[in-house]
């Protein structure tokens, strides 16, 4: 899904054709992105009536099609933004694609998906800790212990994201 916010929220920015959309995507996110990903997206969200598509023929080149968000894709960004299930919480592509469009959510919405991530993480660093506490091997240990520390950090920056989220909601 991931794919399909950025994607919508690019488009959201200003009309694109095909090429430039997945440039700004790989721009934004660090991530290439396929053809086979990005074309198929494209068609599902004109057929649901979230993107239009016209063909616009410039005098040296072929015909490309431009996209462009209707008022559904609008509505539809919004609700994936605002909707992070508990099973997409420890994804983090999904994750981030929320928090690099966090500024078209409410301070309320913000909070949810960041208060989701952060149970997620809790989750998992306490389930890591379990899994190397009944390690025989310490290489093993060592690798799991890393990898608690790293979601230990995360959730100190996620308790940064929400005291920026808090600021912003009461300003």
């Amino acid at each position: 899904m991931w794919i399909e916010i950025v994607l919508l929220a690019r488009l959201a920015k200003e009309p694109m054709h095909g090429y430039e959309l997945r440039k700004e995507v790989e721009a934004s996110t660090g991530r290439t992105l396929s053809n086979n990903s990005l074309y198929p997206t494209l068609r599902r969200f004109v057929d649901a009536g979230a993107v239009t598509r016209t063909a616009v023929e410039p005098e040296t080149k072929p015909a490309r099609h431009v996209y462009e968000i209707t008022e559904v894709g609008q509505e539809l960004l919004r609700d994936m933004l605002a909707d992070f299930p508990e099973e997409l919480a420890l994804n983090e592509p999904e994750f981030l694609a929320r928090v690099g469009n966090f500024s078209r959510l409410s301070g309320g919405e913000r909070l949810a998906v960041l208060d989701t991530r952060d149970r997620a993480i809790a989750a998992e660093r306490d389930r890591l800790t379990a899994l190397a506490a009944a390690q025989a091997d310490a290489w093993t240990r060592v690798v799991l212990g890393e990898v608690g520390r790293r979601l230990t950090e995360e959730r100190a920056w996620l308790a940064t994201l929400r005291s920026q989220a808090n600021v912003e909601e009461n300003r």
